[in-house]
């Protein structure tokens, strides 16, 4: 078996949380919740007595020799199918809540049971319960970077390697999706001689302020009529954001009625905070379609051009939105549409550790120094709500973090140069990315160089957001079933490459 020809350390990092609007965030938590679902019948053909968790302290501060403070790190460890000691190990960084379920279920763990692979997984600094000791005040916040996030990442290599006498034969792959996806690809440039080869799916390894580009690829994907969209679709949700813009103007406290809002959003900042709601819902739908997460681009676009037979009455596409917003609220449990700016800033200024599931202030303080990834509707050719603008979108970094939006450009920058963008020029990395994923903007779909050699990537035409990741399902999209197929040779062929390089220094 080349698994035990050549050892290999298989680095997962599923860390799919670049989301920015509060119901974009619910979203993501609830197709989290659906994928932990699906582990739990997986969890229990394992058996839980070959799972375990651990710490582990790392340094607040890699890069200060003279900082000796610590924070506690969650990891698990799942030894059911490990073939000690020639057996690969799959490692999974979890940005939100890191539990058993996280090793137990995905496209990771099917390739470590026919392997036998040992199963790790491992919070994201200041996430989950891997919290700084003294809370999330600003000041404490300093040390949340992806930098010395990937720095945790070697520390704990070296922690593992040392726990169960890893040698240099173990050959390390690393996997992730979204955030973790850039992480993958970014772990893989930093540290090459601890990775040999990275997958990164769905990884927007380029920072970008402005992120007007994602509500555009939304508008295309909604005119793709493979996966059920069509022009009539995407007119239909642009003539409704209209409607509900010049309402707004005229009778807002009509508006709040019709989308049973919490609130009337009588200034302006309630208002984009209403517009952003209802564009979540709709980019909440492409990002995750087919995902079970609330409904697919075909059904939102049977709503919305009266072509399911749920809703045949012909209505104005303005009733149409307020139809697709009480879907959301029922599949939710919602009982009003919250549109309160006071109550997001109120909530993002929560600096408790009380919470595991508490993310958004984490993530958010993350865009405004590293990221941005704001998703604005100031080009013409966005199907939303030009009141979403970038001013609107980074007054939070002030509001929360004393972060002025002149700087925001600078901190872009400095992430671009350090990382290298999306052209970042570094070998064997897999970038694996969704036709209908507004995130591929952002990653690396084109054939780039270096030294002569192709990039490696897989393009899935007609897939959605990390859909790759997940267990192979009898309804799959056959390209989804191919990519798995190619990812899964891609990785053999670097472990080829790695067991012949070995042989050449023995």
């Amino acid at each position: 078996m080349l698994f035990s020809e050549a050892q290999c350390l298989i680095l997962l990092l599923v860390l799919n949380f670049t989301d920015a609007g509060r119901i974009l965030m619910q979203m993501k938590q609830r197709a989290r919740d659906v994928q932990l679902q699906k582990a739990k019948q997986q969890l229990l053909t394992v058996g839980l007595q070959h799972v375990k968790e651990g710490r582990i302290h790392q340094q607040l501060d890699h890069f200060n020799r003279q900082d000796d403070n610590t924070f506690s790190q969650r990891f698990f460890v799942n030894e059911a199918f490990w073939q000690s000691p020639d057996g690969p190990v799959c490692f999974f960084l979890d940005l939100i809540n890191c539990t058993l379920l996280h090793i137990s279920s995905g496209h990771h763990v099917d390739m470590a049971a026919e392997h036998g692979a040992l199963l790790l997984a491992v919070e994201h600094r200041f996430y989950g319960i891997s919290i700084h000791p003294d809370g999330l005040e600003t000041e404490n916040l300093a040390h949340l970077s992806s930098q010395q996030a990937l720095a945790d990442l070697a520390v704990f290599h070296q922690y593992i390697s040392q726990s169960f006498s890893l040698s240099r034969r173990n050959i390390w792959i690393s996997f992730g999706g979204s955030y973790s996806g850039a992480l993958s690809a970014w772990f893989r440039g930093k540290f090459p001689h601890l990775v040999f080869g990275a997958v990164a799916s769905s990884a927007p390894v380029e920072a970008k302020l402005d992120f007007s580009a994602y509500s555009n690829a939304v508008g295309l994907s909604l005119m793709n009529e493979a996966v059920g969209g069509s022009e009539k679709c995407v007119s239909a949700v642009r003539e409704a954001f209209g409607a509900v813009e010049a309402l707004m103007f005229r009778n807002v406290s009509q508006v709040a009625k019709d989308f049973s809002c919490c609130q009337i959003p009588k200034d302006q900042q309630d208002q984009v905070e209403l517009m952003q709601s209802l564009a979540d819902i709709v980019m909440g739908t492409v990002q995750y379609n087919e995902e079970s997460v609330l409904m697919s681009i075909s059904d939102l676009c049977g709503v919305m051009t009266n072509q399911s037979e749920a809703y045949e009455e012909e209505r104005e596409a303005y009733h149409r939105l307020v139809q697709l917003s009480q879907i959301y609220r029922s599949s939710s449990e919602e009982p009003c549409l919250d549109v309160s700016h006071e109550k997001t800033v109120k909530d993002l200024m929560d600096t408790t550790v009380q919470s595991e599931r508490r993310t958004a202030r984490q993530w958010t303080y993350q865009t405004c120094t590293e990221f941005g990834f704001y998703q604005t509707c100031e080009d013409a050719s966005c199907p939303f709500s030009g009141m979403v603008t970038l001013r609107s979108q980074t007054e939070i970094c002030l509001e929360l973090f004393g972060i002025t939006q002149n700087s925001l450009p600078g901190h872009i920058a400095f992430t671009n140069t350090y990382y290298g963008g999306d052209d970042p020029h570094t070998l064997r990395v897999l970038y694996v990315n969704g036709g209908v994923d507004p995130w591929k903007e952002l990653s690396v779909v084109g054939n780039r160089t270096d030294g002569g050699e192709e990039a490696e990537r897989v393009f899935i035409k007609d897939s959605a957001h990390c859909a790759d990741m997940m267990r192979g399902r009898a309804t799959d999209r056959r390209s989804l079933k191919t990519a798995r197929q190619e990812i899964e040779r891609h990785v053999r062929s670097w472990l080829k490459t790695a067991q012949q390089e070995e042989k050449r220094t023995e």
